[in-house]
């Protein structure tokens, strides 16, 4: 199946079905168990409906959807006895449907260690990265709603992520560019001027700087194509990035591109160390999305339009996926329906169903989701508990 063929009829998608949280933020102990559909978490502000997304969320690699320290996640309840260094502080087990058939995957922390421990069908793995072979995620969270108007590292982050559903070495490529660009700035404003050891530190960086925005280029393109194929009441959006890196590449083969970044660091090392942050790199570059029909930049539009725009991204990422992974990631779309009108959240309710993935949808009112009665399963999610509703 290829890249204009952009229907799910043919695929399989993920799907929870077994779901045991142990200590997981304000779940002391929760048990779960699941038809592989849509999943509906409804209850009062507070009461851990994000925290059940995010649990989710780290079935896949990478630090969850709110980015958070895995000792932020633990809880501390007063009184509760200490924990020993082999205590599991937080744990995520779960059944996850796939084409392949059913796998157990677990994750979780070791008190005393920021790590993550996994295991796949019941054997450890050394990395977080093997869960990639085994499940995908994608969310949008109310964090999210301002990524057009606050500044371009969350925009980056979101691409980055949208990179990695099709690429798992994207991820691996950024922490080895950022590593090297931080040490490489304290050489710099430690005044250590050994250029042997800055010219390995900036090789690196070229290196790995030139394949982030190849991948990085290579996935907008393809978003955009997707995205030019929906229809419907969500808006087409155009993605386009903008950075020194980009441009070169555009015009000129990967190696050119490379020998300018290379001479760019170079020069800026030269001048010392108010220069100290690489003047050009992935690191500086940024997400420009654009109303496509309004021919608007995203962030000159209504927080409606901008909450459409983000669902549309998403969407057809998903879509695309599914088109050339056969495979459809879970979706968790937490508090998604809050600035959308009637017509566009039905619009959403039937996107998900043609895209048949399986999605975990969060909300304050179960009627917002009435429509949803006859295609999913209705959590009531109460102080540290979740439920299944008749």
């Amino acid at each position: 199946m290829n890249a204009t063929s952009l229907t799910a009829g043919d695929t399989d998608s993920l799907a929870v079905t077994r779901l045991r949280l142990t200590r997981f933020r304000n779940y002391a102990s929760l048990a779960l168990d699941l038809e592989p559909l849509t999943v509906v978490a409804t209850g009062p502000n507070g009461a851990g409906k994000t925290n059940l997304l995010e649990a989710i969320s780290f079935l896949a690699p990478g630090r969850g959807l709110r980015g958070a320290r895995l000792s932020d996640i633990d809880p501390a309840p007063a009184g509760e006895t200490p924990c020993t260094a082999e205590d599991v502080g937080w744990a995520v087990a779960a059944t996850v449907e796939t084409r392949e058939g059913p796998i157990e995957v677990g994750t979780g922390r070791t008190v005393g260690e920021e790590r993550r421990t996994v295991r796949i069908a019941g054997k450890p793995y050394k990395s977080q990265a093997a869960l990639s072979e085994f499940v995908s995620a994608v969310w949008l969270t109310p964090q999210m709603d301002r990524i057009f108007v606050d500044g371009p590292s969350g925009r980056r982050r979101f691409l980055d992520r949208l990179v990695f559903g099709f690429d798992t070495a994207h991820s691996g490529r950024v922490s080895a560019y950022e590593s090297a660009m931080r040490q490489r700035a304290k050489l710099l404003r430690d005044g250590v001027g050994d250029d042997i050891w800055l010219g390995a530190l900036e090789s690196t960086m070229v290196e790995r700087g030139i394949a982030i925005a190849a991948a990085r280029r290579e996935i907008t393109g393809r978003l955009n194509r997707a995205c030019m194929l929906a229809d419907g009441p969500f808006p087409q959006a155009t993605l386009m990035l903008e950075g020194s890196l980009e441009t070169w590449l555009e015009t000129l083969p990967a190696l050119e591109a490379e020998d300018r970044m290379r001479d760019a660091l170079a020069a800026a090392r030269r001048e010392g160390a108010e220069t100290a942050l690489a003047p050009v790199g992935p690191h500086r570059s940024d997400l420009r999305v654009m109303h496509f029909e309004k021919g608007q930049p995203a962030d000159l539009c209504s927080t409606g339009e901008q909450k459409a725009l983000l669902i549309a991204i998403v969407l057809a990422d998903a879509r695309m996926r599914a088109a050339e992974r056969d495979s459809t990631p879970l979706l968790l779309l937490d508090e998604v329906a809050a600035h959308l009108d009637s017509e566009r959240r039905t619009a959403l309710f039937h996107a998900i169903r043609d895209v048949g993935a399986q999605v975990w949808l969060t909300g304050t009112d179960r009627a917002t989701f009435e429509e949803m009665q006859r295609d999913a399963q209705f959590l009531d999610v109460r102080g540290g508990q979740a439920c299944l509703q008749t």
